[in-house]
């Protein structure tokens, strides 16, 4: 990159990258940690997805836990294709200069390098490239599932029944981690779009962000619903 490219990115640029970065980092840390007390919408559903392997073990057919777990790999399946193409389309940006070039003339009064735009479109094709990494994994992980509930004795008085459904439930908690993760890293991929435009809509497109992935993991109403006491039986 060339000094003169350099003149470019202003301090106000490098607040929203570092905001784009940390944002993500921290929010991940918050979400897969969250405070005692206070779970966040991820860790909530770790607890069920223990409990679906319990219940599993004397659920007669096992026809429903497998249909679970292949809706779960189709789900993750179309987002590895839908990244896919995402980086695709990206890459072909970056030879595209002179046409976002032209485009930035419709939003800033002065000439913006080619190679700026280059580096704003591959901030947000390494958040796509990171999700999809993670949603490949994902898909992997849930196969190693469905084969490890295939493996979970029908008798459950069989010594290994149930820690076979412990070892199911971890592996299922593990996918879910690595889909969770990956969306997060669509949801800041998008946030860098904004950059186009200049670093303040960035800063307040990840702000937005961070806010959305913050309530929807700590203060929604499916969540209320998730920890909702169960009532007694009549």
């Amino acid at each position: 990159m060339t000094q003169d490219a350099l003149l470019h990115f202003t301090w106000l640029d490098a607040v929203g990258l570092a905001l784009l970065w940390i944002g993500w980092l921290v929010i991940g840390r918050v979400v897969e940690h969250p405070p005692k007390g206070r779970p966040s919408v991820s860790v909530i559903m770790r607890g069920y997805r223990r409990d679906w392997m319990r219940q599993m073990v004397t659920r007669t057919p096992r026809l429903f836990d497998g249909n679970v777990v292949n809706s779960l790999r189709q789900a993750t399946s179309f987002y590895v294709s839908a990244t896919m193409l995402a980086i695709g389309g990206g890459l072909a940006l970056l030879g595209k200069g002179d046409q976002l070039a032209s485009l930035a003339r419709d939003f800033t009064a002065t000439p913006t390098p080619e190679v700026v735009w280059d580096v704003k479109i591959l901030v947000t094709i390494l958040f796509v490239a990171d999700a999809f990494l993670r949603f490949v994994w994902a898909h992997r992980l849930f196969g190693y599932c469905a084969i490890m509930m295939a493996a979970v004795p029908n008798d459950i008085d069989a010594p290994d029944c149930y820690p076979r459904a412990e070892q199911a439930a971890t592996v299922n908690i593990q996918a879910a981690k690595n889909f969770n993760a990956a969306l997060r890293s669509i949801y800041f991929a998008l946030a860098c779009l904004p950059w186009l435009i200049g670093p303040v809509p960035l800063i307040v497109a990840v702000i937005g962000t961070l806010y959305v992935l913050w309530r929807r993991e700590f203060n929604s109403s499916s969540r209320r619903a998730m920890l909702a006491r169960v009532p007694d039986s009549v």
